[in-house]
């Protein structure tokens, strides 16, 4: 079975940003934001995926990857 993995994390590290700095600056909740970065969400918020592409400086396919589970 295969699932999405969102790389926030990685992206932020490598990029030298907090989470509450993306949080603060996207105005996203801290709670909602960690569920993505666990991946631990049900559904995509696509406006979410346009905001931390544009913030993060990447594509689609550097946020989200399909790993095996």
């Amino acid at each position: 079975m295969k699932r999405i993995h969102m790389r926030i994390e990685e992206l932020l590290a490598e990029r030298g940003i907090s989470k509450n700095q993306i949080c603060k600056d996207l105005d996203i909740p801290r709670g909602n934001f960690n569920r993505y970065c666990r991946d631990e969400f049900q559904r995509i918020d696509a406006n979410l995926i346009v905001k931390l592409c544009g913030y993060l400086e990447c594509g689609i396919e550097e946020l989200m990857v399909i790993v095996d589970c």
